[in-house]
């Protein structure tokens, strides 16, 4: 049988190694997290990762409606 390696990383790393999300909750409420390190993303009933200055964030996916992700700019960028 052939060995299949599946990439089982989240879809956002397409977007970069760090990221912005806003994050759209339920009643209208909405979080902007910055420096996401998208290859610390693990989905679950709680969707953590870790961000760039070593804090670990949890998100109850229950009560999101929209993630809007945006690449972080490369800080030596012209």
């Amino acid at each position: 049988m052939k060995n299949v390696n599946k990439h089982l990383m989240s879809s956002t790393t397409q977007q970069g190694r760090y990221v912005t999300q806003i994050i759209h909750f339920v009643h209208g409420y909405r979080k902007t997290i910055h420096d996401i390190d998208t290859w610390s993303i693990e989905q679950g009933q709680f969707t953590k990762f870790m961000l760039r200055d070593g804090r670990m964030m949890m998100i109850n996916d229950v009560n999101v409606l929209l993630v809007e992700v945006f690449p972080e700019k490369v800080l030596n960028e012209n």
